[in-house]
């Protein structure tokens, strides 16, 4: 992992065109917001075009099939921020079909002329992962470095802002069912990094001359437990965090997805988080301290719920 420097290395021209895959997703959305504030033209490929009418965003769709109307899409494009990508397979999308599709994407970006590209992956990424996310995060940035484009890698680690998914649905948990059953007493150590954060590093390493990879981590590490401690402390509710054995935690979270029409936590997730791989091993490169956002943000936190599938894929 490569530490930036807190110096930018050059500015956004005001004219600058730049793509982004779902800006109106959650990572995207704060990313092309901010690049409309700094003057750019942001082009946005969507899976919906219709629902960008009144965006003020010139929106095209995210198809992977028409490698020439791809092309044509992204011309006149001089930075790509890439975000797309699954968070667990559904029909005929997998892990691996993700993969190919990003590496279409890079592909045509080069043969458009784009002159960087910077791509939103995970902390600790890896081919031998036992994790297929894992796996796919890893074969996604091997495609997307290989395109010939110079390449920004940003791997966040946990994410969190409003809106999130895994915070806010925990805090949703909290205040309805008063209690959350904690996976395995929650020793394990995550490492957040706030949302808008993540879109600041990304703007900057528009602007980078070299390819390179980086983190996305902010300032504290501290246990899960800890983690949802602190948001049930934030809440006006009364709330009891309650251990429970890996198994009874993986059931009670698969009856609740049941019952919501939803994906709350998948068994490879829970694995991956119980092993710290949203944890960086290097220095933090994000200002935002999870603890003090929730001092202003936390009893606001849980008020609707965030569904994976109306999300991304109604």
């Amino acid at each position: 992992m490569t530490k930036p420097p807190a110096p930018d290395r050059g500015e956004m021209a005001p004219t600058a065109v730049h793509a982004v895959t779902g800006p109106f997703s959650y990572t995207g959305r704060h990313i092309a917001d901010r690049l409309r504030r700094r003057g750019a033209t942001v082009r946005g490929l969507v899976r919906r075009p219709p629902q960008a009418a009144a965006s003020g965003i010139d929106c095209r769709e995210l198809q992977f099939t028409d490698r020439g109307r791809l092309i044509a899409d992204l011309r006149g494009v001089e930075v790509l921020h890439n975000t797309y990508w699954i968070r667990c397979p559904r029909g005929d999308m997998t892990f691996e079909q993700a993969v190919a599709n990003t590496r279409v994407l890079a592909d045509a970006a080069a043969a458009a002329g784009v002159q960087r590209i910077v791509h939103l992956s995970v902390s600790n990424p890896a081919a031998e992962s036992p994790f297929a996310y894992f796996r796919g995060k890893a074969a996604a940035e091997r495609a997307v470095s290989s395109a010939g484009v110079p390449v920004s890698v940003i791997r966040p680690t946990l994410i969190f802002g409003r809106g999130d998914i895994l915070i806010n649905n925990i805090a949703w948990l909290l205040r309805r069912l008063r209690m959350f059953a904690m996976p395995s007493e929650g020793r394990y150590r995550v490492q957040p990094v706030y949302v808008g954060d993540v879109a600041d590093l990304a703007l900057r390493e528009a602007t980078w001359p070299e390819p390179r990879i980086l983190d996305a981590a902010g300032p504290e590490v501290l246990s899960f437990a800890e983690l949802v401690g602190w948001v049930a402390a934030s809440l006006p509710v009364r709330t009891l965090v309650v251990p429970a054995p890996r198994p009874v935690a993986r059931l009670a979270t698969d009856l609740l997805s049941r019952l919501l029409g939803d994906v709350l936590v998948t068994p490879e997730e829970l694995g991956a988080l119980m092993v710290e791989t949203l944890v960086s091993s290097g220095p933090p490169t994000a200002p935002t301290r999870f603890s003090t956002w929730l001092r202003t943000h936390g009893r606001s936190l849980g008020l609707s719920y965030s569904s994976e599938i109306e999300r991304h894929w109604r």
